[in-house]
């Protein structure tokens, strides 16, 4: 008979995953496993006598090497990461949403519905989407607005168009381009976000291994001091705002008088404002053009 049930598999790799130095490992030993088995992580403390077939265990053991052997993130493993409020598939090319991200979708979901229901819908861009977790979520939630995003990676594009059909069934119009490049010049947007790349260069090679050898570099790397996204987005995001259209952008904790010093180079930018994340640490410019 055999003697690994669910919950003893679980115990097991849990501390398995933590003599590897794993972070999350009971977390991340519930979450391959109810991969595994093709099930939801409360079913596998539902079912937790279930016996596990042989086949089973070997492929189980398979995810464990990946996640270990190769430092394979398990957003990666298993296809898909939560965020906000859904499910999102994700694939190697493009970026894991992070629950940082999560504080730049509260506010533009506040921003939005400062809209009165009986206006005209707001027009909405995203730049560099990746798997689309932030228009989309923006778009299930308030569906009613018109939605856009764009991405220089034709793979990512690919990933958030799927995730856009599956959650939110196509309400947001994907195109592939460089910031504004792929934009007309009369375009205009009440509401512009983005989590550009803005991780220094230099601070690439210190990341854990899952992230500097599986996430995109594209996605992660702002340069020199890490805010070359910021002067190019900034440099155009008024042409394509509206008068008292804001623009929001995640940014690093410490990148506060950086990012402030670069809104103040162009006079068709009103304000800047700091929205602080969980942890308190200074997450999204909210910078308004004039009125």
């Amino acid at each position: 008979m055999n003697d690994w049930t669910i919950i003893k598999i679980l115990s097991w790799t849990e501390s398995y995953l933590k003599n590897h130095s794993i972070d999350s490992p009971r977390l991340t030993a519930e979450m391959l496993l109810a991969h595994c088995l093709g099930k939801k992580r409360l079913d596998l403390y539902l079912q937790y006598d279930r016996p596990l077939q042989k086949n089973e265990l070997s492929d189980f053991k398979v995810l464990i090497k990946r996640r270990i052997q190769k430092n394979e993130p398990v957003a990666y493993i298993t296809g898909e990461k939560g965020f906000f409020e859904s499910d999102f598939e994700v694939a190697q090319g493009v970026l894991i949403p992070r629950s940082d991200t999560e504080t730049l979708v509260e506010q533009a979901l506040k921003i939005l519905n400062t809209c009165q229901s009986h206006s005209r819908p707001r027009m909405i861009l995203e730049l560099g989407t990746g798997s689309g977790a932030i228009i989309v979520s923006l778009a299930k939630a308030i569906p009613r607005h018109l939605y856009f995003a764009s991405d220089i990676s034709l793979a990512a594009l690919a990933i958030a168009k799927k995730n856009a059909e599956k959650i939110t069934k196509d309400k947001i119009s994907f195109f592939a381009g460089s910031w504004f490049s792929s934009l007309r010049e009369n375009s205009r947007f009440d509401l512009i976000v983005s989590n550009p790349p803005y991780i220094p260069t230099r601070d690439i090679q210190g990341l854990e291994p899952e992230i500097k050898e599986f996430e995109p570099i594209l996605a992660l790397d702002g340069g020199r001091d890490g805010i070359d996204s910021f002067r190019s987005i900034l440099k155009s995001a008024h042409n394509y705002l509206v008068p008292g259209g804001t623009i929001l952008l995640e940014m690093g904790f410490d990148q506060k008088e950086m990012v402030q010093s670069i809104s103040r180079q162009y006079t068709e930018y009103e304000s800047i404002d700091f929205i602080k994340d969980l942890a308190g640490h200074n997450r999204v410019a909210l910078i308004k053009k004039i009125d």
